[in-house]
């Protein structure tokens, strides 16, 4: 004999796949489609269209207008944040090929909403990135992602964000002070690469360049031990190359 709950799942399924269809139909008509043509195109009984399309109104994922129903901001954010995944999913494959192709850590951050965003990292056991031992956003004017997102905003931002995130040695090699640093970024080439050594790792060189899309500040970087500082201007400027390729075929977005 089945259980009530056993007996109670598949119309709970059931209503789920309704809907999920009537959110479809609705969706496949830029203009909105009235509870009849929505019923004759799922198949629903008209009764219980009606009362799906009440329940997804209500839940803000359809909106009704002039008599016609029409996907609701609930619906469009949950598309957009499959958008949004996508995005990740394609950057962090880019990073990880770059990553294989030069032999480097590599990262990607954001300057968002007044902060700087570590967005994604790609690295291996053999080619470990920095750890993050001192806050990444506290300490922007020490590490290369940091200055290279500051250099990109303009004077009032940089003031700003150091009122915030004052410029404080994390090692015996960070920037001096705040003249310091704001002369240096001021100095900076449109494209340059900004390169920083032991300002906030010992031991840790780094370099990053800037990512111009849009209104975004962001930034690509890599890092390298101490050791190996020769191999960092050569594999920056490989990076730099592999961002143009993939910017020229339109297959990266910034937008998350």
């Amino acid at each position: 004999m089945a259980t009530a709950t056993q007996t109670a799942a598949p119309t709970l399924i059931g209503s789920v796949q309704r809907a999920l269809r009537l959110l479809e139909a609705v969706s496949s008509h830029a203009d909105g489609a009235p509870a009849k043509q929505l019923a004759r195109e799922t198949g629903l009984p008209l009764p219980t269209t009606y009362h799906l399309l009440r329940t997804l109104t209500h839940e803000g994922y359809l909106r009704r207008e002039k008599g016609v129903f029409v996907l609701g901001d609930a619906a469009v954010r949950l598309a957009g944040g499959g958008a949004v995944q996508n995005r990740r999913i394609k950057i962090e494959d880019s990073l990880a090929r770059w990553r294989d192709e030069i032999g480097v850590p590599v990262y990607f951050a954001l300057y968002r909403e007044g902060e700087i965003e570590l967005v994604a990292v790609a690295d291996t056991p053999s080619a470990p990135a920095v750890e993050e031992w001192a806050d990444f956003r506290e300490t922007g004017h020490a590490h290369a992602i940091g200055q290279c997102l500051l250099s990109q905003l303009d004077l009032k931002a940089r003031q700003d964000h150091l009122d915030r995130h004052p410029v404080e040695s994390i090692t015996p090699y960070t920037v001096r002070n705040r003249r310091v640093l704001l002369d240096r970024l001021g100095g900076l080439g449109r494209m340059e690469p900004l390169v920083e050594r032991q300002e906030y790792a010992l031991g840790t060189v780094c370099a990053a360049i800037p990512i111009t899309a849009g209104s975004a500040a962001a930034a690509m970087a890599i890092s390298l031990p101490l050791h190996q500082e020769e191999r960092l201007l050569p594999a920056v400027e490989r990076l730099r190359t592999e961002i143009g390729r993939l910017f020229s075929s339109l297959a990266f977005s910034i937008s998350i």
